[in-house]
């Protein structure tokens, strides 16, 4: 099991997203900052393999405005060697990458103009995975979408959307239960269709299931994971905030609620993403427990504060 956390690193004092405004493009200003981000996220990727934290997000804006038109310079191949170091490093200490596309990519959005935007941002930020040499265990993780008022309909907009998408899209989509509108059991019936992994959320889970037991709930989501293709299944983790709406992330791990979490696992060993806020904080704490229990394995260097 890799322990993994998304996007910032609360202990270095750089960004792997900085950007500017759109009024404010230029060529320049894109070259400067897509330097600056690859720069800081050798950084984080360097600070977390020292630490064992072997499961990294990266956030969307590696790229300022890498999906929109505006954005018409060659940074593929402006920044090729960049992103090929990346993905050696990547790869020489077993990391395991993914992206989580904001919520604007929406599949099943009746309004096509909101589609074709929403492939454009897939295909970008697969690019850079290609870029990187990564392989189809690298993932981009969405959600299902909106109700529209249909949950069927929106769901078979959505595998329609699905079955036009490019190969290399298709490749590395997986799709995650959400808290509000589409359920484990929703996201297995885009399954059935089309062969997209599921992603599960244990947080999600809690807030919206079918009364699926959580060890049951795992191992239907692991079921749609092709070890080959895919890898070993990712989830995301988190517990509910005291006092917070329902399916607000607690800003901190507890260590209680993570062990128990991890009893209903039964054999499983999935890459675990944690929501939450303090960042590398809380998966330094999580990674310390799956190395007490035997089920993670170090670096050579490990480093845990």
């Amino acid at each position: 099991m890799r322990i993994g956390y998304p996007c910032v690193n609360a202990s270095l004092p750089c960004t792997s997203t900085s950007t500017f405004r759109l009024a404010s493009y230029s060529e320049e200003r894109l070259v400067q900052a897509v330097t600056n981000n690859l720069a800081c996220l050798q950084r984080i990727l360097e600070y977390n393999v020292e630490r064992g934290l072997l499961f990294f997000r990266i956030g969307s804006g590696v790229v300022p405005f890498g999906s929109h038109p505006i954005n018409t310079f060659p940074w593929q191949t402006h920044f090729a060697a960049g992103f090929r170091a990346l993905g050696e490093y990547i790869q020489r200490h077993n990391l395991r990458i993914s992206f989580h596309p904001d919520q604007f990519v929406v599949l099943n959005s009746p309004d096509a103009g909101i589609v074709e935007r929403s492939i454009q941002e897939l295909v970008y930020q697969g690019s850079m995975l290609d870029l990187m040499g990564l392989d189809s265990t690298a993932k981009l993780q969405i959600h299902a979408g909106g109700l529209y008022g249909d949950k069927e309909a929106a769901l078979s907009r959505w595998i329609a959307t699905y079955k036009h998408l490019p190969e290399a899209v298709k490749a590395r989509l997986v799709v995650e239960n959400d808290d509000r509108l589409y359920s484990l059991r929703d996201c297995l019936q885009l399954y059935d269709a089309v062969g997209v992994p599921v992603l599960f959320d244990n947080l999600h889970h809690e807030c919206l299931n079918n009364s699926e037991p959580m060890a049951l709930a795992l191992q239907q989501a692991a079921a749609t994971w092709h070890p080959t293709q895919d890898g070993p299944p990712m989830m995301d983790y988190s517990s509910q905030a005291l006092g917070e709406r329902k399916g607000k992330h607690t800003n901190s791990i507890s260590e209680e609620q993570f062990r128990e979490f991890l009893t209903h696992l039964h054999g499983l060993h999935p890459d675990v993403m944690l929501e939450i806020k303090d960042k590398e904080s809380s998966a330094l704490r999580a990674v310390a427990i799956l190395h007490e229990l035997g089920l993670a394995t170090p670096p050579a260097t490990l480093v845990i504060h």
